[in-house]
């Protein structure tokens, strides 16, 4: 048995496209993207960058309310996206909200939700749900979300994400096994960024790989390098194909980092990481990874990529002023939407704060 799972193991190597130099080690598996598509990527990765950088100073104001930083996972997150059709319906966790944005949801209703605002939460002509904050249990709505699209005949997949803690979570393995028993068209991405809040994965499980844990669900699975945005793109798209042929649903492992703390409710990272772990990561960042492959295809300069900046940061002051001009939340304005006919104890409730709130 152990020489079965150490054969097993050794089948799932990490697919790459670029190395840290931005260099092409894999010709043969490079996507086809042209030139306005690959600079797209990068405005995507950059503007996410900024986004987050802002974002944390927001928090740190009280302007911003629940908030996981993103700055790492720039290529797992937008590489993936980016492969995904409107259509496709997302199901992001808690540190997905730029894919949320990209795919649709405007950027004051991001920072709505990151404040607790039910506007933010209202998903209009998006085909996605809100970022989930219970670890895992997007996985199970995913499987459901995919048959039904299955069953309506519908050629679009239903993609989502969850971290290595994730993965360890019982809706984690019900999920997958669902969607594989009804070959649903589903996309299991994994952001491997080696800490659920503060265990190393490999205090997590002792499979070698995230990946490997298809096999028991029956379905495709692949290990990318996570900080390698063509490798993301290129393994999401094939599964989105293999999906909408009838072939079933992948999982996705990548292999990523995230700079910044879990979240900004006190987590210190510092306790649980070391700096020579932290160094090595940097060295292998995505978009300075993804520059340099652009810039020698004569595709990216500093003045394109300052362009970017100062629009996103006038994108985003525009946003979080908007944000700020939204009617404050009531109770009443929460019990007003929580049902068609509210039953009679809402009714009571909802009488008894319009009181309160008159006065």
């Amino acid at each position: 048995m152990k020489r079965t799972i150490e054969k097993l193991e050794n089948e799932f190597e990490t697919f790459q496209i670029l190395n840290e130099d931005g260099e092409v080690v894999n010709a043969d598996a490079m996507p086809d993207l042209s030139d306005e598509d690959l600079q797209e990527l990068m405005r995507r990765m950059v503007y996410a960058r900024i986004l987050d950088q802002r974002s944390i100073a927001l928090n740190r104001q009280g302007r911003l309310g629940f908030y996981a930083p993103t700055a790492g996972q720039e290529a797992s997150q937008l590489g993936s996206h980016f492969a995904m059709e409107k259509e496709d319906f997302l199901l992001p966790g808690y540190r997905d909200v730029p894919q949320l944005i990209f795919h649709g949801l405007p950027l004051y209703q991001a920072f709505l939700f990151s404040r607790g605002h039910f506007h933010g939460n209202q998903m209009d002509n998006v085909n996605a749900v809100s970022p989930q904050i219970i670890i895992g249990a997007q996985i199970t709505q995913t499987a459901g979300v995919a048959l039904g699209m299955k069953k309506r005949g519908k050629q679009n997949v239903a993609l989502t994400y969850t971290g290595d803690g994730g993965a360890s979570q019982g809706d984690f393995y019900e999920g997958m096994n669902f969607a594989g028993a009804f070959k649903a068209p589903a996309i299991f991405v994994v952001q491997n960024n080696r800490y659920a809040i503060s265990v190393p994965v490999e205090k997590q499980s002792a499979a070698k790989t995230v990946a490997q844990k298809a096999v028991a669900a029956g379905i495709e699975g692949i290990q990318v390098d996570g900080m390698d945005v063509l490798a993301v793109y290129t393994a999401t798209k094939e599964a989105r194909e293999r999906a909408i042929n009838g072939e079933g649903p992948t999982l996705i492992e990548t292999l990523t980092y995230r700079y910044g703390p879990h979240t900004m409710a006190g987590d210190d990272p510092t306790r649980y990481r070391t700096e020579d772990d932290e160094n090595e990561w940097s060295k292998k960042d995505p978009l300075i990874r993804f520059r340099k492959f652009l810039e020698n295809k004569g595709l990216w300069s500093e003045e394109k990529e300052n362009e970017v900046i100062e629009s996103a940061k006038e994108e985003i002051k525009a946003a979080i002023k908007k944000a700020d001009e939204q009617p404050k939340q009531t109770v009443t304005d929460l019990i007003s939407i929580m049902h068609e006919e509210l039953p009679a104890n809402l009714k009571e409730q909802m009488e008894e704060y319009k009181e309160k709130e008159s006065k």
